[in-house]
């Protein structure tokens, strides 16, 4: 399949952003492949206590996980990755009927589901290249959303505002099923310097992805983004309990995408991402009405939870 991203619709979104009194960019656009090799470099980092922290409540709880998912399911993963997550879960799920994992870097995803064929010959992977935020279909395959879970891994659901978050969540239990469940990691509040220590590192690999969202826009639209002039910044908002992660301009310069002109001044900020850092109770009052909170897995410190929902 080729991507759904109509780039049409997709400067549109780019533009809509860029012409705001406070200029954002979507965050989806972090991965494409270079994109999405740098968070997997992230995910590595001492400081990234995310993937590591999500990972080992995966691994003390895969024998509970792999049982309230149950046999015969079809598992559809959103924003597949490359990371051993998916492993655990395929090693311990071994009825699966199949994994569809749904992806918007074509590159990146057909070269995960090549290694994965590889080392599951024997299970039907169907590869979905989808923006995820968005409606995409689901293969013929799927006949009863009673045999469908979900598995949307990290934090993403942290990255859409409280209300997207929640519109979001109603067309994921739409496309997968009105008795669909869903296995999520949710981050949770912390300590303020833990939260910056993990999307400022300090080999600047993280600045490095954040940045290369530009080359990203550039490499689609033929626009001109210097890298140079801008650089990474991320801060924590108290008031709404999120990372906020910025491009801030070095100085005051024009750029030319689709056409138009966006001006920039020194100082000025691009918003390209949000993490929205929640409680067990905040989190359970997001998503009700539309999902009820069965089982939650944490870690010993409480920095990280996975959780199983079910379609209400």
């Amino acid at each position: 399949m080729k991507p759904v991203i109509e780039n049409d619709i997709l400067l549109d979104e780019i533009l809509s952003g860029l012409k705001q009194p406070q200029k954002t960019l979507p965050s989806k656009l972090f991965y494409d492949e270079k994109g999405s090799e740098l968070f997997d470099e992230i995910c590595r980092l001492d400081e990234y206590y995310l993937t590591r922290t999500e990972l080992k409540i995966m691994q003390d709880n895969i024998n509970d996980i792999a049982s309230i998912i149950g046999e015969d399911k079809i598992l559809v993963e959103l924003g597949s990755g490359s990371s051993i997550k998916i492993r655990l879960l395929l090693n311990h799920l071994p009825s699966l009927t199949a994994y569809i994992p749904v992806d918007i870097s074509e590159e990146h995803l057909y070269k995960s589901v090549h290694n994965l064929k590889q080392e599951y010959p024997h299970l039907n992977i169907i590869p979905v290249v989808a923006d995820y935020t968005q409606w995409f279909t689901l293969p013929d395959i799927i006949k009863n959303s009673n045999d469908v879970d979900a598995y949307f891994p990290g934090s993403t659901i942290g990255n859409f505002l409280p209300e997207e978050a929640r519109k979001f969540l109603k067309r994921i239990k739409e496309i997968c099923g009105t008795s669909s469940g869903l296995l999520i990691g949710v981050d949770l509040q912390k300590d303020k310097q833990i939260l910056l220590n993990a999307y400022n590192d300090e080999k600047g690999i993280t600045a490095e992805f954040n940045l290369n969202i530009l080359n990203h826009i550039n490499n689609l639209f033929q626009s001109d983004f210097d890298l140079n002039n801008f650089y990474h910044c991320a801060v924590y908002n108290y008031k709404e309990s999120r990372i906020e992660m910025n491009l801030i301009s070095i100085k005051n310069h024009t750029i030319n995408i689709g056409g138009e002109k966006i001006n920039f001044i020194r100082g000025e900020k691009i918003i390209t991402e949000y993490s929205y850092k929640y409680t067990l109770e905040s989190f359970s009052e997001l998503v009700k009405d539309i999902y009820t909170v069965e089982k939650v897995w944490l870690d010993k410190n409480k920095y990280f939870s996975i959780q199983f929902l079910k379609a209400v």
